[in-house]
């Protein structure tokens, strides 16, 4: 027999075909690879074309998987570094990526096969362009399946530097919050930054309710507020009553933050001015609870302009939306009433927007403190003599909030307590029964109000109320 006979008589053993990527991992996948690199972030991409196209079972995955992975990051990237054979080699983002998305789901979600989780991560690995590295990730999964490590329940008698880890969050961050609050508060706020946000909308009238019933939509009241209600089930974005805007999509402490300052001088303000008003959902309230008011909403970035001016353009001439940097509006002594809630680090905020924790440094809160003081200041400037200014953030940070403050006091300008505005509210119906008392029970020494995450149902907020008395 020739050479090339035994040649052609060897058993011929077809190459594996490629395995098929499921569509929600692809789009998690390039969806995370942007946000590691910079280029967007994790709310504004769960809301593109990308994620928009996928079915929606595969919408749903696709997102959980995106927001699993930026919550649990830390912890993932500690889990998987101890199964490297290197474990100090610096890796490349896609397989970085690769292999927290195939341990989030080993670790954290149930109903997938640790096979599929596994697979699946290789090939992303492949198709990314590293095939030699794609081994080592199928190794490094593997052992991580077959070790199944127990994942973080409460923690219970932890170090700030243990409840940090173990709950996948900055140690720094924990440190300033225990430090500030107490151990027990600090531990309310990283659970709650690991849990997904129950979905709140606003109704707009009450009568909404049975019309959502109807439509399969099943809602329980709010926590706070009696306009408030706490989806339980149904798709509420895809009902006549939503695409209308007679139901809004809004949590909780953000709408609290505009019903403190809506409702002021009983409804009889004349002009009202808000300072950072996109996404535009505190501006429709104020709009709501002063209907006779001219209101000027400013917003500095020209695309969430665009997309204010859309929001509220039903309420026609009576709001005027303004590109512009509020430290720059030169309009003194024009308005009986401001909000001032300004960009902040967004610490109070990250069960929504878990990847704050992975950009945010401790040496940002000093330049985000300076421009606060330039908005609050300028919103100062721009109300009359015994006007009011509401100042608000989603930070839980002190150089945010009470520091800002401190910083504008003066002679002119002194802090209202907000416990009578609680009564206020709770007198014209617009708070809960028992919502009071737990907002007594949240308010500074100095009058300020302070939402923490776990302590309520809702994102962190600061509320502080501020008067204009004279100017000299």
């Amino acid at each position: 027999m020739t050479a090339a006979k035994k040649s052609s008589s060897k058993k011929f053993s077809p190459k594996k075909p490629p395995t098929a990527i499921s569509a929600s991992r692809k789009v998690a996948f390039g969806v995370l690879m942007a946000v590691e690199r910079g280029h967007s972030h994790s709310d504004d991409l769960l809301r593109g074309p990308a994620v928009n196209a996928l079915s929606a079972p595969d919408r749903n995955l696709a997102t959980a998987l995106v927001l699993g992975v930026l919550r649990w990051q830390i912890r993932l990237d500690q889990q998987l570094q101890g199964l490297l054979t290197r474990p100090n080699a610096k890796l490349d983002a896609e397989i970085r990526i690769a292999l927290r998305l195939g341990a989030f789901q080993l670790l954290h979600l149930d109903r997938i096969p640790a096979r599929a989780a596994i697979d699946q991560s290789v090939e992303l690995a492949k198709q990314a362009g590293h095939h030699f590295a794609a081994a080592m990730v199928n190794a490094v999964l593997r052992k991580l399946a077959a070790a199944r490590p127990l994942r973080g329940g409460e923690p219970q008698e932890q170090t700030t530097a243990q409840l940090a880890m173990e709950q996948a969050h900055p140690a720094w961050m924990v440190e300033r919050w225990s430090r500030f609050f107490g151990l027990e508060a600090a531990t309310a706020i990283c659970l709650h930054g690991q849990s997904q946000p129950a979905t709140t909308v606003r109704l707009a009238d009450l009568k909404v309710e049975a019309e959502l019933a109807d439509a399969g939509i099943v809602l329980e009241s709010g926590e706070l507020l009696a306009a408030a209600r706490t989806v339980l089930s149904g798709d509420v974005t895809a009902t006549t009553a939503f695409i209308e805007g007679r139901v809004r999509l809004q949590d909780e402490g953000s709408q609290l933050v505009a019903e403190f300052a809506g409702g002021l001088a009983d409804g009889k303000n004349e002009k009202i001015l808000d300072t950072c008003a996109a996404p535009g959902g505190k501006t429709l309230i104020l709009a709501e609870r002063n209907p006779s008011a001219r209101i000027l909403a400013c917003e500095s970035s020209e695309q969430r302009h665009e997309q204010l001016q859309k929001r509220l353009a039903p309420l026609g001439a009576r709001v005027e939306c303004r590109l512009t940097d509020a430290m720059e509006l030169d309009e003194p002594a024009s308005f009986d009433l401001a909000l001032a809630d300004v960009p902040c680090s967004g610490t109070g905020t990250l069960g929504r927007n878990p990847e704050i924790r992975h950009r945010l440094k401790l040496e940002d809160l000093a330049r985000q403190s300076e421009r606060q003081q330039g908005i609050l200041r300028a919103a100062l400037r721009s109300v009359r003599p015994g006007g009011r200014v509401v100042y608000s953030t989603c930070s839980l940070e002190p150089e945010e909030n009470e520091q800002v403050i401190a910083a504008v006091l003066g002679e002119t300008v002194h802090v209202v307590a907000l416990g009578p505005r609680i009564d206020e509210l709770l007198r014209a119906g617009i708070l809960t029964d028992g919502a009071a008392q737990r907002l007594r029970a949240s308010l500074t020494p100095e009058g300020f109000l302070r939402l923490l995450p776990g302590r309520f149902s809702t994102d962190g907020f600061f509320v502080g109320l501020l008067e204009v008395c004279g100017r000299g």
